[in-house]
């Protein structure tokens, strides 16, 4: 082996790709710089289109301690924690099937408290998850002009990320079938927050099953998606419900990749976020 092939040897990262919802998830498990990560992340998502997302875990030696995952961006993900999670029992070998569930704790990048998750096995390469999602921060009303829209809008602020709730009756629904406009809107109002990452939420229908139509930006790593499912997006919405209402909710989200489920107390309890998670393929890049 040349020179060359054992410095492209040494420098190749482990990739494992998760199908959580359709949200397609890369998973690096060598250790990479976090001030390289976004390069990283770019990379693998040149090479795997369909890759709408990025995180560098570490995987702990011990059962029972917690597994570390920073997103390429900073931003807090729930499909990447399950995926995580799910990552972790396959490393180790662990059971956690036969309709057992499995708890793991998640140290994630941006977030205060640890990330319980927890996996029951399907197949050999897939698990049904539930993600105790991070406490919604504030809920509020909030105006951002763009272009002739004035209106106020629904803000859910959560640690790792925020997001805008639209509905029908807003004029900013309309963004939905403008895609350019909606992407810049979402630029334009993620810096006016501040937000390490931001998502449009675009939701329609009757609960408890509604539609999710998500847009997430991420300016950490320069992504920008219309999202087949969005973990913390989904959670915001259920969030905002109960809040509003004063009563938990139990809701099922049709999202493009499939369906979410979502139960919350509102702002003040916790947050459940549901799914299923599976390992579609692994290389090295």
């Amino acid at each position: 082996m040349s020179m060359k092939e054992q410095r492209e040897k040494r420098d190749a990262l482990r990739v494992s790709i998760f199908d959580p919802t359709g949200n397609i998830t890369a998973l690096v498990e060598s250790p990479v710089a976090p001030e390289e990560q976004s390069a990283a992340a770019a990379r693998i998502m040149e090479r795997f289109p369909q890759v709408e997302q990025v995180g560098f875990v570490r995987l702990p030696q011990e059962a029972a301690a917690p597994v570390e995952l920073r997103m390429a961006g900073g931003e807090f993900c729930g499909n990447a924690s399950m995926s995580a999670a799910a990552l972790s029992l396959l490393r180790r070998g662990s059971a956690a099937d036969e309709g057992a569930w499995e708890t793991l704790g998640l140290r994630v990048r941006g977030v205060s408290r640890e990330v319980e998750v927890r996996l029951r096995r399907e197949t050999a390469e897939s698990f049904c998850a539930s993600v105790r999602m991070p406490p919604v921060l504030s809920l509020n009303e909030q105006v951002f002009p763009f272009g002739a829209l004035r209106d106020p809008i629904t803000i859910v602020r959560a640690e790792g990320i925020s997001h805008a709730i639209v509905t029908p009756g807003s004029p900013f629904f309309a963004l939905r079938d403008d895609r350019d406009a909606a992407e810049e809107a979402a630029r334009r109002i993620c810096a006016a927050l501040g937000a390490e990452a931001f998502g449009l939420m675009f939701l329609e229908g009757e609960a408890p099953r509604l539609r999710l139509t998500p847009l997430v930006y991420v300016p950490g790593s320069g992504t920008m998606f219309w999202e087949n499912s969005c973990a913390s997006g989904s959670a915001a919405v259920a969030a905002a419900m109960a809040g509003r209402s004063g009563s938990p909710v139990c809701l099922e989200l049709e999202e493009p990749g499939g369906v979410l489920a979502v139960k919350s107390e509102g702002l003040r309890g916790e947050t459940w976020l549901s799914g299923r998670t599976r390992l579609v393929g692994e290389a090295e890049i």
